[in-house]
């Protein structure tokens, strides 16, 4: 029988008992309907589970037993950081939550030229929250216990500071320099991969990439959509020079 995983922000020790959170506990107790007795697994993006059971099932409260803590070893060592152009609404789900299983390690959402949603500071900040439930709800289902680094999204000039150094910087380009038979191996830093948004990257766009050191990757020649690409590369990434092959 497979055991829950739930997403806590607090630490947690082995031999403890604590209080859950209120959104924990209304997952545990109301989604999937536990009971005082049943075993969880909690994590905390520490890198490792925390078998746990569920002692308290109040209305008001809900404590668990840290019953042992386990590190995982299932991160991939290829660091793939995703610079992705803010797509709509769950197109945006959809690429969070499936970068997330296939392992990405962060993800930078950019406001580009063509993007087509415009968000104020009021509704990016619901948006990142979202957007941070979705990325750890995926971690839960696909076993990860390091939750992928997301931030609130930067215009194109204002990411690449934010950019880990030493990495091979990479953008789909069907007539790019680099194929993946090319790559042999990757910097200490990983690998970014820059998606354009939905309208795609503007020709201002592309001159700061390269200004950046960007350079294009061939990934066959078919076009795809914002909410492909990046998972695509993603998982060819993954097959080439991480824990995929």
């Amino acid at each position: 029988m497979r055991v829950t995983r739930c997403p806590v922000s607090m630490p947690l020790q082995a031999g403890q008992t604590v209080s859950l959170p209120e959104d924990a506990a209304n997952h545990l107790l109301r989604v999937m309907r536990l009971r005082e007795g049943d075993a969880c697994v909690l994590f905390n993006g520490d890198g490792h589970d925390y078998a746990a059971t569920l002692v308290v099932a109040g209305k008001r409260d809900a404590q668990v037993r840290i019953d042992a803590a386990t590190l995982l070893a299932n991160e991939s060592p290829l660091r793939i950081t995703l610079l992705q152009g803010v797509a709509r609404g769950e197109k945006m789900d959809l690429i969070l939550q499936k970068a997330t299983e296939l392992g990405v390690a962060a993800v930078v959402p950019v406001n580009a030229e063509r993007t087509e949603v415009k968000l104020d500071a009021a509704r990016a900040e619901k948006r990142v929250a979202h957007w941070n439930n979705v990325v750890q709800s995926a971690c839960g289902q696909s076993g990860r216990a390091v939750i992928p680094r997301l931030g609130p999204p930067l215009a194109l000039a204002a990411a690449m500071a934010v950019l880990p150094a030493d990495t091979l910087r990479l953008t789909l380009d069907p007539e790019g320099s680099h194929r993946l038979s090319t790559l042999q191996a990757a910097p200490a830093g990983g690998v970014v991969i820059a998606i354009g948004p939905e309208g795609g990257w503007s020709p201002r766009d592309r001159q700061q990439l390269a200004a950046a050191g960007f350079q294009g990757l061939q990934l066959g020649p078919r076009i795809l959509r914002t909410e492909t690409a990046g998972l695509a590369a993603i998982a060819a990434l993954q097959a080439r020079l991480g824990d995929m092959g």
